[in-house]
């Protein structure tokens, strides 16, 4: 039997918010492109929540002020996604073996751990607990090891192209996520 191996952000959960993001923001000019910039060394675990705050506010962020951001920053990311989550729940009625694959730091990881919804997929790989980050082949051979079976048994759903094409290069059959319809339809052709 095949396993569905599921990014997360955009997929299992919904974007962030324009709300989320102009909390996280609190009037900081060039926000977004701020924190895009080093996201992916925050999401490989390179920098912690400090550094990554700090860089991206342009001052020192520490202590409570902090620890709001990370609420803040968790939340933004814990909305889910209904229709894909239906999905879900037929795999999972099904027998179908699931895992998680998120590019995110630890203390998102942290936060999605804790999520009701979260319950059907394990195990669950979060790329700042590995030091690695999606598109790098690595990333899935490793977690295709986690999960105790070869990469050509491995159905990887991502809403990014350019991850989809590193799960390929590693030897998984890439779906690309466009919405929780086309996903259905999709994994009928694969599973």
């Amino acid at each position: 039997m095949r396993h569905v191996l599921f990014d997360y952000g955009n997929v299992i959960c919904l974007p962030q918010s324009d709300g989320d993001a102009a909390r996280l923001a609190q009037g900081v000019p060039g926000f977004e492109e701020r924190y895009w910039e080093l996201r992916l060394d925050f999401d490989r675990g390179t920098l912690d929540d400090g550094a990554y705050w700090s860089a991206v506010y342009g001052r020192p962020v520490a202590g409570a002020e902090l620890d709001e951001v990370v609420a803040l920053d968790v939340a933004s990311w814990s909305r889910p996604n209904e229709e894909t989550l239906a999905i879900v729940d037929e795999l999972a009625a099904q027998g179908v073996p699931m895992a998680l694959l998120s590019n995110a730091p630890v203390s998102i990881a942290d936060g999605v751990e804790l999520l009701p919804f979260m319950a059907p997929i394990r195990p669950r790989f979060f790329s700042g607990r590995m030091g690695l980050v999606k598109p790098d082949t690595e990333i899935y051979l490793r977690v295709a090891d986690g999960m105790g079976v070869a990469p050509g048994d491995i159905v990887f759903v991502d809403d990014r192209l350019e991850n989809i094409e590193g799960a390929e290069r590693a030897g998984m059959t890439g779906v690309h996520f466009r919405d929780a319809a086309t996903l259905r339809d999709d994994l009928k052709l694969v599973l």
